[in-house]
């Protein structure tokens, strides 16, 4: 099974601009996010795929593949439909550019499904929420699924309400898609649906047409950069975790990637 990661990267996010090349100890968001992909094994090749030729220069100058798309591209799902019609596969993963924190292993868990059974068609991630803020924080997809980890809903307002019990974890999604081409190509040829169009929530356009996404829970602590407070808390995340420095080893080095630098 051949197997691409793609990290959409544009420039011109309404809510954070330029935000792919926001600096993180020396080096821009989408580096970091290209190197987290880079250590997951069962990748033939990852690339970013932008729109702008300041990302592209960036990702060319830091030896990381990059392919543009084009500019009329209103969500990073209907970029990696382009890509996908551009570079053949089995399945590509979607791994947003603007979590920076996400590990390799938990990118690996939006991949595990497909391996298990072939009716499955999209999977997305989810994580328990831990931070009590990030419940009402409108910026964050709150994920509702059915016994089976199959999606009912997503949405930005804190749901579901726990009328009969306080015994309840939110959570929250984890911008890690996996898709066959069968799913990009229904996503390309088809408008948002009215649920999408009011949570602009670009999963919700495959559950509105009955189509089963399968959640896999993650223990992640990843953070979706949509803020510049969110971009301060993983600065200091990272310089925690890592003393200060930034230290990113290439562990994959059959990958076909131009990467293989280390940095510290």
């Amino acid at each position: 099974m051949k197997i691409v990661g793609i990290i959409p990267a544009r420039y011109a996010s309404s809510r954070f601009e330029g935000k792919p090349l926001k600096d993180i100890l020396g080096k821009p968001m989408v580096w970091w996010v290209y190197q987290q992909a880079i250590k997951v094994d069962d990748f033939d090749s990852v690339y970013v795929a932008t729109d702008d030729v300041r990302i592209e220069k960036v990702c060319n100058d830091l030896n990381m593949n990059v392919i543009m798309t084009s500019k009329s591209h209103p969500t990073g799902t209907d970029r990696v439909c382009e890509v996908a019609e551009k570079i053949k596969a089995d399945l590509y993963i979607n791994i947003q550019g603007d979590e920076p924190l996400i590990e390799p292993e938990t990118i690996k868990k939006a991949i595990t499904p497909f391996l298990n059974n072939n009716n499955i068609k999209i999977t997305n991630l989810m994580t328990k929420i831990k931070n009590p803020v990030d419940v009402v924080n409108n910026t964050i997809p709150k994920v509702i699924t059915n016994n089976d980890n199959i999606g009912i809903y997503l949405t930005r307002s804190t749901s579901p309400y726990p009328k009969n019990s306080l015994n309840f974890s939110y959570y929250k999604q984890v911008c890690v898609y996996g898709f066959t081409k069968e799913a990009l190509d229904f996503f390309g040829n088809n408008k948002k649906g009215k649920i999408e169009q009011i949570e602009d929530i670009e999963i919700l356009r495959f559950i509105e047409a009955g189509y089963k996404v399968q959640y896999v829970e993650v223990d992640s602590d990843t953070i979706a950069v949509d803020t510049e407070k969110d971009l301060n808390r993983v600065i200091e995340i990272i310089k925690a975790n890592r003393g200060g420095g930034a230290r990113c080893n290439l562990v994959n080095p059959n990958l076909n990637n131009k990467n293989i630098m280390r940095a510290a």
